[in-house]
């Protein structure tokens, strides 16, 4: 392609003419990782001095750890004290998806283990803030293509030293970058939370609506519900994705794989609750879809008295303990016992309160994930300088 003008290559692909381009050794002053204090020392792990290891790098300020230790650990390792504000990306197990690129700041003075390395500005070169926007951007494509190792990446000292790094002249220009982009992370931090706040009280609402009450009768789930196997809406293509059309789904967590553009086969007798043989777990659906495994049910409502609202929230009451690897709903979960209001009218509501509530999380939920897409935006475009703030 073309240059825009006013704009040069670099490795990371087009930048301004007036950007910088180095390694990270040409902008930083300092590296350094950690250790972990002997495992065989339990009392090293009493004190209250933060030890951050790798997994708790999750593009984040970091402001608990899930581990302290004490003074004589901190000196057994030889472990320096990271001062708050620091960066720190992870520089071992990059094969793993949930590792590699992952990076955080201190939200606190702390001490690090070895899979974690911290990087040091030069004054007037750069700031921890564009750093850290930086790295989340470009850490995956970095770890790809520079880390080394056969069985575990990792960075070496020396390789994380010659990592390739652009960044804007001026300082005040870095400054308005993450100052955007950190806006947007305290946005999405913000539903995050919300979010996570309405789960727990539409938890506690489930709780005290479901808890069996005079006059509430035992029932079993079979009373309730039929199943169809999936067998006739099974996709036949396996090249779906997500420009297609009609969601494909699978029994568990990962639920929707993607989406076809079969047209034969589709299931549209909504709603229906999809439940997994295995794993009991239940989805409640309200679009037409194709089935991917054969582990599906599709649960329906016995009679057109049924709620399938509620009983899809009572079904989430129940406790299953993985492992015994049982076909569930052919043999005994349909005839496990629910305590139900007998009036219908009282099921109807119950569900309509849930049901409002699931709704007000799915909204969040979807504005959740349209601020991460522009925060991705955002990036591509502030850090090759695509859009300038000066």
């Amino acid at each position: 392609m073309e240059l825009r003008k006013g704009y040069k290559n670099s490795i990371l692909g087009p930048i301004p003419n007036d950007w910088t381009e180095g390694t990270f050794e040409d902008y930083m002053s300092g590296f350094s990782s950690g250790q972990t204090p002997y495992r065989g020392r339990p009392e090293f792990y009493k004190g209250e001095i933060p030890w951050i290891t790798s997994g708790e790098l999750n593009y984040n300020t970091i402001n608990d750890t899930l581990e302290k230790i004490t003074e004589e650990g901190v000196k057994a390792a030889n472990l320096k004290i990271i001062p708050k504000g620091t960066f720190l990306f992870a520089i071992t197990g990059l094969e793993a998806a949930g590792t590699r690129g992952s990076c955080g700041i201190t939200g606190m003075d702390a001490t690090t283990n070895q899979s974690c390395m911290a990087l040091y500005p030069k004054p007037n070169q750069t700031i921890t803030p564009y750093i850290f926007q930086f790295y989340v951007k470009y850490g995956d494509w970095l770890a790809f293509n520079y880390c080394q190792g056969t069985k575990q990446q990792s960075y070496t000292g020396g390789i994380a030293k010659k990592l390739p790094f652009v960044a804007p002249s001026d300082i005040k220009e870095q400054t308005a970058i993450a100052n955007a982009l950190s806006d947007a992370d305290a946005y999405i931090s913000s539903l995050e939370k919300l979010i996570a706040k309405k789960r727990l009280i539409k938890q506690g609402a489930m709780q005290q609506l479901l808890k069996p009450k005079k006059g509430w009768v035992t029932k079993k789930l079979g009373d309730f519900l039929d199943y169809e196997q999936p067998t006739n809406y099974l996709v036949n293509d396996t090249e779906y994705n997500e420009f297609n059309q009609t969601p494909v789904l699978t029994a568990g967590k990962t639920f929707i794989l993607g989406y076809t553009n079969e047209e034969q086969g589709i299931y549209g007798k909504l709603p229906v609750i999809i439940f997994d043989d295995f794993t009991t777990a239940v989805k409640y659906v309200d679009f037409p879809f194709k089935a991917k495994s054969s582990a599906m049910k599709m649960l329906i409502p016995k009679h057109e008295k049924v709620n399938l609202r509620f009983v899809y929230e009572l079904m989430l009451q129940i406790k299953y303990i993985p492992g015994d690897h049982k076909r569930h709903w052919i043999g005994e979960y349909r005839q496990m016992e629910v305590i139900v209001p007998s009036n219908e009218d009282e099921q109807n509501e119950i569900a309509n309160i849930l049901e409002n509530m699931d709704n007000e999380i799915s909204s969040l939920e979807t504005k959740l994930i349209k601020a991460r897409q522009i925060k991705q935006g955002m990036m591509q475009e502030l850090l090759t300088g695509k859009i300038r703030l000066v």
